[in-house]
Order: C-alpha cells, then sequence, then structure tokens
C-alpha cells in the first residue's frame, strides 16, 4: 500500500472538514440573525456533510491498516495517523506529520466554532424562556394555606392561549 492513497484520502478528510467548518461559520451568523428557516438548511448540510466524514473516514482507517501492513506492522484495529507515522519510513514521515497538523487544526478550530454556536443557541433559548415567563403572570398566594396540606387539589395550570376565544 503507498503513502499516495492515504494520502489522497488524508486530502478528502481535510477538504470535507473545511466545508463544514465553513458551513458552521455561516450557522453562526444564521443564528444570530434569528434566520430559522435558513437554519434548517445548514443543518441538513451538516448532516449530510458529517455522512460524507464518515464514508471517508472508513476509507481512511481501511487505507492505514493497509499502509501499516506494509510497513510491517499489523494492529488489531485501524491505526490512527499517529500510529501510521510510527510505522512509516523516515521519508513518509514528515508528509504523515504534516497532514496530522492539518487535520488537526481544522478540527480544533471546528470544535471551537461549534461551542461558539451552542452557546449563542442556549442564549437564544434563555431568551425565548424569559419571554414566556414575562408573558405569563405568576399567580398570587392570596389565602393562608397550611404547609403541610396534603389534601390540596392542584390548581389547573394556566394557558398562554385563551382556549374561549
Amino acid at each position: 500500500m503507498s503513502l499516495n492513497a492515504l494520502t489522497t484520502t488524508l486530502d478528502k478528510l481535510h477538504k470535507l472538514h473545511m466545508s463544514l467548518l465553513d458551513l458552521s461559520k455561516r450557522k453562526t451568523t444564521i443564528i444570530k440573525a434569528s434566520e430559522m428557516d435558513q437554519l434548517d438548511g445548514v443543518l441538513k448540510d451538516e448532516q449530510r456533510h458529517l455522512a460524507a466524514i464518515q464514508t471517508v473516514e472508513n476509507d481512511r482507517q481501511t487505507h492505514s491498516k493497509q499502509y501499516a501492513e506494509s510497513n510491517g506492522r499489523s494492529f488489531d484495529e485501524p491505526p490512527t495517523l499517529l500510529q501510521c507515522m510510527e510505522t512509516a519510513p523516515e521519508e513518509e514521515k514528515e508528509t504523515l506529520s504534516d497532514w496530522h497538523g492539518k487535520l488537526t487544526a481544522v478540527i480544533a478550530e471546528l470544535k471551537e466554532q461549534n461551542e461558539l454556536n451552542q452557546k449563542l443557541v442556549y442564549q437564544s433559548l434563555q431568551f425565548v424562556n424569559m419571554s414566556l415567563s414575562a408573558l405569563q403572570p405568576k399567580e398570587n398566594q392570596t389565602n393562608y394555606t397550611r404547609p403541610n396540606d396534603d389534601n390540596k387539589v392542584p390548581a389547573p395550570s394556566r394557558s398562554l392561549f385563551d382556549s374561549k376565544a
């Protein structure tokens, strides 16, 4: 197994991760603008990207195993890129190291972007909950009740909409 097949797969994996990063950045601007229709489309695109990444990752695992075996080392599970670097001849280690650095960098940036998106969505949900709380006034308890009154019948919950209208 040549290094060429493995690097071709790593290149595909890197391009897919870069594309996913672009989608994630686009999702950030959509979340900030509260464009829910566009957000749905971006989420579908992300799902397609993740499926493609999984397919290419399976190819990478196959090529990594074949590459390690061609260098005289076998693994029970598909080897990582670092394990492939350990088995590689000296002239190929630098190439694998470059790919490892590229993939690690893009995945770290993708992780940061996703954490930002998660925080933005959480803040949006907090705002929605606060708005709903402001629209639904709390019932004031005007009568005294015993603290251990177990026979109390629960009061019906208030609805946001008037069903009699």
